[in-house]
């Protein structure tokens, strides 16, 4: 079976990721600096692709500074695509996001749009999974937007999915042959507002999430349609109700 070469591979997706392409007889090689491999330095990368077929790329920057997140996705990217052609390696997939294709003007799908652009010019066959916002990112989300005890949304549409459909989307792609842009969804569509309006009722949060169409959603405004998949997306199964129960708050 191929190996595969997972960038982020000790991380919420890239855990996940490594667990379901080993499961399915893959090797599968969790690349981080905490396993001696940094895309920034380059420390490591050469000597984990040595005999790759396959490159994942679901790494994140530490920062979403505009400067910091783009330097992080450019010089990253640069490095490990450069590897890359020196090890032979014959598919890299990279998960992105869900509207970076579209006018807005949020700095970290800006950085996105980068790194996607690199990847296209690269010159190696590829793979970029554009998904929606994740389920586990719902206390973040309000907690950015919150003002005393309210919380501030605007009403754009999202089509949001449970990390764990993340890395089944990305494992199955990386199991495939390459195939360009790629959009995946969660199965439900909710203005913002209504998301984390959800999500914090359930978990008894007793902040009240009014909806504001002048807020901004990270650091910057958005459309009714700047965040939802085009026809066509693969659409995942698992639904907010069915997650929240499983999924507390962490402590």
């Amino acid at each position: 079976m191929a190996k595969t070469v997972v960038i982020g591979g000790t991380g919420l997706i890239g855990s996940k990721v490594v667990a379901k392409l080993s499961a399915d007889g893959h090797e599968a090689v969790a690349a981080a600096p905490g396993t001696g491999v940094n895309t920034i330095t380059g420390e490591g990368l050469a000597e984990a692709l040595t005999g790759a077929d396959v490159v994942v790329d679901v790494s994140n920057s530490p920062s979403f500074e505009a400067e910091a997140v783009l330097e992080f996705f450019t010089t990253s990217t640069g490095n490990l695509l450069a590897a890359e052609r020196e090890a032979g390696v014959r598919h890299h997939v990279a998960l992105t996001i869900v509207g970076t294709n579209r006018p807005q003007d949020i700095p970290y799908f800006a950085a996105k749009s980068a790194q996607e652009q690199l990847v296209r010019d690269s010159g190696i066959p590829y793979s970029l999974v554009h998904a929606t916002q994740f389920f586990e990112f719902l206390g973040g989300i309000a907690d950015i937007s919150t003002e005393g005890d309210t919380v501030r949304l605007p009403g754009g549409l999202v089509q949001p999915m449970a990390a764990e459909d993340v890395a089944a989307a990305v494992a199955r792609t990386a199991e495939g042959s390459p195939v360009g842009d790629v959009e995946v969804a969660g199965p439900e569509r909710f203005g913002l507002d209504e998301f984390v309006r959800r999500g914090l009722r359930f978990r008894g949060d007793a902040r009240t999430v009014v909806r504001d169409d002048d807020a901004f959603y990270y650091g910057a405004p958005i459309d009714e349609k700047t965040l939802i998949p085009v026809e066509g997306a693969q659409i995942s199964e698992t639904r907010l109700e069915d997650w929240l129960p499983l999924n507390p708050p962490p402590a």
